[in-house]
C-alpha cells in the first residue's frame, strides 16, 4: 500500500510520497536514526504537490482549522487533485500520513481515504519539517521563518483575544488597590492627628472623621489665627455651624504648643496628600462600580460591587468563579479557618468573604448559616450568567436579589417565597421583552432619520410649501380612486364567480342576456313604428 504524507508548513500545504521505506527501515527507531541524512531520506520521500497559502489571514484560518481537527474546503480540492482516486465501493489502495489524528478522522469521514498518524507517520514527518526548504526549490533562505514567525505570532494572538471591555483582571486590580488604600489613608490620617494633635488636641474631639480633620487642619494652619472669619468655610467643610463656632473657640483656649513655621508647613503637605488619597479612592470606587456592571452586572446588582469584586479576586477570575460550586463560593476566603477545623475536628466555617453583604448581616443569629448557604446559591448562579450570557443585563441579578429579600422575609415572618421556576421564567420573559424593543427600537430610529433627512431639504418659500401640499393632496386624491376601482373591480369578479361554476359558462350566460336585451329592443321598436302607421291612416 502507497504512503502520502500531509504536510502542513506555514507557507502552505505540501503532500509527499513515501516509496522504498525498506532502505530506511520500517521500524520507528530506524527511521529516527536515517532521517538526518538528507540523501538515504530524500530517495524515499518525494515531494508531489506543494499548494502556498493566499494571503496571511488565509493561513491563519488555515491553521485555527487544522488544530480544530476541521478540514477546510482549500485542503480538500487540494488532495482530491493530487491523491489517486478512489472508486465508489472500493477501498483505497493507498493511505495518508497526517499528524493530527483528528484531522485524520474527519478526512476519512468526509472523503473515505485511509488515514493514519503513528510513530512511524510522525518521524517521517519530523524529516520532512527538516529538510523543507530544501524540497522546494523556489524559496529563500529566510522566507520560511518569517513565514513561521508570522504566523505564529498571529496564531497565538488570535487564540489570546478577548473582549476589552469584559477584561475582569481589572476589577482584580482595582480591589486590591482599594483595600491597600483604605489601610494606607487610615494609618496615614492617624499620623496627622498624632502630628497636628501637638498644635491643636482639642480639635480631635470635635471632628472624628479622617478625611475632615486633615481638611480642617489644612485650613486651619495656626490656630492662633482663628477668628470669626473662618467660621463659613468651617461649616462648608463640616457641614455644621455650631461645630465650627465651637472649633473657634477652642482655638482661643488651646492647650497645645506653638509649632514653628516649617513643621506648619510640613504638617500641611502631608494633610493635602492625605486629601488627595481619599479624593483618588473614590474615583477608585466609582471606576470599579462601572466595571463590574459591564463584566458581571448581575453579580454586582446582588450582592453589591465590592464583595462581588472580592469573590472575583480571590477565584482568580470570573471563569474560575463560575466554575466553583456553590458550596466552595459559600467560604472563599475562610480556607485557613476551614482547614483549622479539619485539623482539630471541630465546626467548619459558615461563611467567608459572604459574610461582608448586608443580607447575613440583617439575618438573625440562627439563620446565619442557612442564608449564607442561600445566597452562595444565587452568587453562583449570577457568576455563571455574567459569564457565559452573550449580553449583560442586570435582570437576572435583581431577581435573584428579590428571592434573597423574600427568603429573609420567610425566616423571620414565615411568609412563603415564590418558586424559583416562576421567578427565573418571569426574569426570561423580561429579557426577551427588552430584546423585542431594542429590535423595534432600531427600525423606528431609522425611518426617523430618513424623515428627518426629508424634512432638512431646503423648500423655496410659502409658495413651494403650498404647491408641496397641493401634489400631496392630489396624489391621495388618485390613490384612493385607485383604491376604489381596485375594490369595485374585485366585487364585479366575485359576482361573476358566484353566478357561473365555469368561466365558460358564465361567458354564455352573458351573450345570453345581451342577446335578451337586444330581442327586446328590436320588439319595442317594431311596436313604435306599427303605432305610428295607424295614426297617420
Amino acid at each position: 500500500m502507497a504512503l502520502y504524507l500531509l504536510y502542513e508548513s506555514s507557507s502552505g500545504y505540501a503532500l509527499f510520497q513515501a516509496q522504498g521505506l525498506d532502505e530506511i527501515g520500517q521500524n520507528t527507531e530506524a527511521v529516527r536514526n536515517s532521517v538526518a541524512d538528507l540523501n538515504r531520506f530524500g530517495k524515499v520521500v518525494q515531494l508531489t504537490a506543494f499548494q502556498p497559502f493566499e494571503s496571511a489571514i488565509d493561513g491563519l484560518n488555515q491553521c485555527n482549522s487544522v488544530s480544530e481537527g476541521l478540514m477546510t474546503d482549500e485542503l480538500r480540492s487540494f488532495l482530491e487533485l493530487n491523491l489517486p482516486k478512489v472508486k465508489e465501493g472500493k477501498k483505497s489502495k493507498f493511505s495518508l500520513g497526517v499528524a493530527e489524528p483528528k484531522l485524520g478522522s474527519h478526512i476519512s469521514e468526509t472523503t473515505k481515504i485511509t488515514c493514519q498518524s503513528g510513530e512511524f507517520v510522525l518521524e517521517l514527518l519530523r524529516g520532512v519539517r527538516l529538510h523543507f526548504d530544501k524540497f522546494i526549490k523556489d524559496l529563500k533562505p529566510g522566507d520560511l521563518e518569517k513565514a513561521q514567525l508570522g504566523l505564529a505570532h498571529s496564531y497565538s494572538r488570535a487564540k489570546v483575544k478577548f473582549n476589552v471591555n469584559r477584561v475582569d483582571n481589572m476589577v482584580i486590580q482595582a480591589i486590591f488597590l482599594l483595600d491597600t488604600l483604605d489601610k494606607d489613608i487610615n494609618s496615614f490620617s492617624m499620623r496627622v492627628r498624632e502630628w497636628y494633635s501637638w498644635h491643636f488636641p482639642e480639635l480631635v474631639k470635635i471632628v472624628n472623621d479622617n478625611y475632615l480633620y486633615a481638611r480642617v487642619a489644612k485650613l486651619i494652619e495656626d490656630k492662633s489665627k482663628l477668628s470669626e472669619e473662618h467660621i463659613p468655610a468651617l461649616t462648608e467643610i463640616i457641614g455644621d455651624e455650631d461645630k465650627a463656632k465651637e472649633i473657634v473657640e477652642a482655638g482661643k483656649a488651646s492647650m497645645g504648643q506653638d509649632l514653628t513655621p516649617v513643621d506648619l508647613i510640613n504638617v500641611q503637605l502631608f494633610a493635602q496628600r492625605v486629601m488627595d488619597l481619599a479624593e483618588y479612592r473614590k474615583n477608585l470606587y466609582d471606576y470599579l462600580v462601572t466595571k463590574m456592571n459591564d463584566i458581571a452586572p448581575n453579580l454586582a446588582s446582588l450582592i453589591g460591587e465590592v464583595v462581588g469584586a472580592r469573590l472575583i479576586s480571590h477565584a482568580g477570575s470570573l471563569t474560575n468563579l463560575a466554575k466553583c460550586p456553590s458550596s466552595t463560593l459559600q467560604i472563599l476566603g475562610a480556607e485557613k479557618a476551614l482547614f483549622r477545623a479539619l485539623k482539630t475536628r471541630g465546626n467548619t466555617p459558615k461563611y467567608g468573604l459572604i459574610f461582608h453583604s448586608s443580607f447575613i448581616g440583617r439575618a438573625s443569629a440562627k439563620n446565619k448559616g442557612r442564608m449564607a448557604r442561600y445566597l452562595a446559591n444565587k452568587c453562583s448562579i449570577a457568576s455563571r450568567i455574567d459569564c457565559f450570557a452573550e449580553r449583560g443585563s442586570t435582570v437576572f441579578g435583581e431577581k435573584l436579589r428579590e428571592q434573597v429579600e423574600e427568603r429573609l422575609e420567610f425566616y423571620d415572618k414565615g411568609v412563603a417565597p415564590r418558586k424559583n421556576i416562576d421567578v427565573m421564567k418571569s426574569a426570561i420573559e423580561s429579557t426577551q421583552n427588552k430584546d423585542v424593543e431594542m429590535e423595534e427600537a432600531t427600525p423606528v430610529d431609522a425611518s426617523a432619520k430618513k424623515s428627518k433627512k426629508k424634512k432638512s431639504k431646503p423648500e423655496d418659500g410659502p409658495a413651494a410649501a403650498t404647491n408641496g401640499d397641493a401634489s400631496e393632496d392630489a396624489k391621495l386624491a388618485k390613490k384612493k380612486k385607485k383604491e376604489k376601482r381596485k375594490i369595485e373591480q374585485e366585487q364585479d369578479h366575485g359576482a361573476e364567480k358566484i353566478n357561473g361554476v365555469n368561466g365558460d359558462v358564465v361567458e354564455q350566460d352573458g351573450t345570453a342576456k345581451k342577446k335578451k336585451k337586444k330581442s327586446k329592443d328590436e320588439g319595442a321598436a317594431a311596436s313604435e313604428t306599427k303605432k305610428k302607421k295607424k295614426s297617420k291612416e
